[in-house]
């Protein structure tokens, strides 16, 4: 499985770069998303969403500062692309979905914006700031939205400095159990 040893050498390579204005980097939050995906659902595909939920900061070229040049990357958009080619919906849309997450989070729940980093409150501005209600209403009721509200919950925990998590090889049998490359999208 040549693809899955790619994916994983993009967070050998660039997971090093820091997350954002967190105080962890890009591979550290990834594992902490994954290891709260596996120890709160079990399920393969969430698990694998939540380990490349952020693969798309990876990809871009325009830095690791992105979102303090007030420029949004829309890494949610990178990552969905580059992940559909190798996964299905039930991988691939929580991806996409999670930064619209955030926004319908903000709007339906109150006290969640008061809990988001620094960091999230920035790039949140920057991704269109919360939902209107009916925003909200449309997006809570589209597939796979639920699984992207659980996905979001994940990210916002997993920026925890010094946590030990299992390490990326912990994670390899989820993503090979949901690898599809036949289901590629068109």
């Amino acid at each position: 499985m040549e693809e899955i040893e790619k994916m994983f050498s993009v967070f050998e390579n660039e997971g090093a770069a820091r997350y954002g204005s967190e105080r962890i980097n890009q591979l550290e939050h990834a594992l902490q998303c994954a290891w709260l995906a596996e120890r709160e659902s079990g399920d393969p595909a969430l698990i694998t969403a939540a380990l490349f939920h952020d693969i798309g900061h990876m990809m871009h070229k325009l830095g690791d500062d992105a979102a303090i040049r007030g420029v949004d990357d829309r890494h949610e958009d990178i990552g969905y692309k580059y992940l559909r080619q190798y996964f299905g919906d039930d991988v691939c849309m929580p991806v996409k979905m999670h930064v619209d997450a955030k926004r319908y989070l903000c709007t339906v729940e109150e006290g969640y914006f008061d809990s988001l980093s620094a960091g999230s409150v920035r790039s949140l501005q920057l991704q269109g700031g919360p939902f209107s209600h009916d925003e909200a209403e449309a997006f809570i009721n589209s597939p796979l939205a639920r699984d992207a509200v659980a996905l979001r919950r994940w990210d916002e925990g997993a920026k925890v400095e010094d946590l030990t998590t299992p390490e990326l090889a912990h994670f390899r049998q989820y993503v090979q159990n949901c690898y599809r490359p036949s289901e590629q999208a068109a």
